[in-house]
């Protein structure tokens, strides 16, 4: 299996955040997350398609946006068009989930469902067939820097088994990602609980070095290290 590592530029330094997002993926990330929240699907105001724009240039690393707001399909269209590459919501947020899942796909990007703690991972089996990724949260949105949810970890368990089923039935891959609360200390943990794609956020951005060529090299490779154990 492959892994791919998505620091969450939530935990980065706003001040600086071109050369944030240049540094982590020159220090060996894989993806950029964006976490896109509205104070009224979650508790808190973050940043909107003029920012994804921005920093596309920066880049040529997918930009991974998660959108936690409610109702999504306004929106969608504004991402793709700013450069996103992959594009998550929650059911929760959606009337239709299909045609959701369908608009971001005709818009030119993955799409992926993510799923809260609590939200049961029913609503991903009518449609697979529109799915790239399936996130978890293993904290409840809103804020960076929140603990791992262990309980998680069975929820993981299980979305593999339904991804796997899927993939041996129809030979397509969907990713599976988990958010939140991911250290060094944990994501082998969690890799083995079937986790592929992982988003850090102040476990990479808290950990920058100015000794290193690129801020973040430490710490990701200590990600992989860790990876490379399972």
């Amino acid at each position: 299996m492959s892994f791919r590592i998505a620091p969450s530029i939530l935990s980065a330094n706003f001040a600086k955040l071109g050369e944030e997002v240049a540094n982590v993926i020159a220090s060996g990330a894989d993806w950029i997350h964006f976490d896109v929240m509205d104070n009224h699907y979650v508790p808190n105001l973050t940043i909107g398609p003029l920012v994804c724009e921005a920093i596309r240039p920066c880049t040529t690393a997918p930009i991974d946006v998660h959108l936690m707001v409610k109702p999504v399909d306004r929106i969608i269209p504004d991402f793709a068009k700013a450069g996103a590459d992959i594009i998550t919501f929650h059911p929760e947020g959606s009337e239709h989930i299909d045609r959701s899942l369908g608009l971001i796909r005709d818009s030119g990007c993955k799409a992926g469902l993510v799923f809260n703690p609590a939200t049961p991972l029913h609503f991903m089996d009518y449609v697979m067939d529109k799915l790239d990724v399936v996130l978890l949260m293993s904290v409840n949105p809103g804020f960076g820097g929140q603990s791992f949810i262990p309980g998680t970890l069975d929820k993981l368990r299980e979305a593999r088994a339904k991804i796997d089923a899927y993939t041996a039935r129809t030979g397509r891959q969907i990713l599976l990602e988990i958010d939140g609360g991911v250290k060094v200390d944990n994501i082998a943990e969690i890799a083995r609980a079937g986790a592929d794609t992982f988003v850090a956020g102040s476990a990479v951005y808290g950990a920058g070095l100015d000794s290193d060529p690129n801020r973040y090299n430490s710490v990701i490779g200590r990600l992989r290290s860790a990876l490379a154990e399972v």
